[in-house]
């Protein structure tokens, strides 16, 4: 008996798993934070987060060893007033970038575990509904910065 290829295909997806299980991933670059003074109990972490997959994902938390608590924020404008929102969660639809900056998305470090001194690197772990999760780098820039020269 000759099995052709399409049935090969087939029978590799169904048992190894169907394709687009794959094509769903995200990638999260460009990781930065602002230095803070020594004793600062809270600080923020921006980052590029893009959805590579065919389907639309959520953000659902995030970690680190340097920072008791890791929660999304956005800064809102409320008659006249600069507020921060947290987020349970964080949309982010199949095929697009969403950008944390100063301003609006952030990752609030609460409870730092020691100082965000400038030249120092620390992980972000960020767990979402579908994808794996991803750990990126945070490099700890100025005091001042406004974002990575890249």
């Amino acid at each position: 008996m000759i099995i052709g290829r399409s049935a090969i295909v087939g029978l590799a997806l169904a048992l190894f798993g169907a394709a687009p299980a794959l094509a769903e991933g995200i990638q999260a670059d460009d990781g930065w934070a602002r230095a803070r003074i020594p004793n600062a109990r809270a600080g923020a972490a921006y980052l590029v987060l893009t959805n590579s997959g065919t389907r639309d994902d959520r953000l659902v938390s995030a970690s680190s060893p340097i920072a008791s608590v890791v929660e999304v924020h956005r800064h809102l404008h409320d008659n006249g007033v600069m507020r921060m929102e947290h987020l349970p969660e964080l949309p982010l639809p199949a095929g697009e970038a969403v950008t944390f900056k100063p301003g609006g998305l952030h990752l609030m470090l609460i409870g730092l575990q020691q100082q965000l001194k400038q030249g120092t690197t620390f992980p972000v772990t960020l767990t979402f509904v579908v994808a794996p999760p991803v750990t990126v780098s945070v490099e700890v820039l100025s005091i001042a910065a406004k974002g990575l020269k890249r």
